[in-house]
């Protein structure tokens, strides 16, 4: 028997290009996860008439309205068990959270940041990449606490800082490994195979790769 897909309620504050690529991978029938709410604290945000354009109900909480953060996590509450969600998956959320609502989803919301965590929590993280002269920048997928950017760490993805590179041109390159990497995180996830275990994720089977990304690359070493 098939188990019963997990149902993902995703919040977003803007265009949502990390949400768009968690509901093209749930058009698979043989994706765990089926996408049944987005929700975003700008009305205005693009993302909501992506979802709506997709049939997935969308609905913008404009969290200046509301006279607390708690108040507006309510609502957020509210409409999140109304649609039955299993798990949170937030893409571009730019909230902080109070603890009560981390903890009221505790091992059951995931956030995607553009960045290898820990380094460069918080926001500007291609900038401070950059000015760290870091050679490989990356994108973290984990499971969210009360801390900004912590969790247990389920799934990284590394791209390499090229000469020349801006913000901009840093940032386009992790994007696209973004959605890449979200999706597979939470299938990991959701079936289990990736699980929380004390504050580390512990995976049923390893599953690493043995290959390493060299940035610069090796073969710089044999050019004159």
């Amino acid at each position: 028997m098939t188990p019963a897909k997990k149902r993902v309620g995703i919040l977003i504050s803007g265009r949502g290009s990390n949400m768009r690529s968690l509901i093209e991978a749930a058009r698979d029938p043989a994706y765990p996860a089926e996408i049944v709410v987005v929700i975003s604290n700008r009305p205005d945000a693009a993302g909501l008439s992506f979802a709506k354009e997709n049939g997935i109900p969308a609905l913008g909480l404009d969290h200046t309205r509301y006279e607390s953060r708690a108040h507006f996590e309510g609502q957020m509450q509210t409409v999140l068990t109304a649609s039955k969600v299993d798990l949170v998956a937030c893409a571009g959320f730019m909230r902080l959270m109070t603890e009560g609502f981390v903890e009221a989803w505790r091992d059951r919301m995931l956030n995607i940041h553009p960045s290898l965590l820990p380094l460069f929590k918080g926001l500007h993280t291609h900038e401070r990449a950059l000015e760290a002269g870091v050679r490989v920048a990356g994108c973290t997928v984990h499971v969210v606490r009360p801390g900004m950017d912590e969790g247990p760490i389920i799934a990284q993805a590394a791209v390499p800082v090229v000469s020349g590179d801006t913000p901009e041109t840093l940032g386009a390159r992790v994007l696209a490994a973004e959605h890449k990497l979200y999706p597979h995180a939470l299938a990991l996830y959701v079936r289990g195979n990736a699980r929380v275990i004390g504050e580390k994720i512990d995976f049923k089977q390893t599953i690493n790769q043995n290959e390493a990304l060299f940035s610069p690359s090796l073969a710089l070493a044999s050019t004159p």
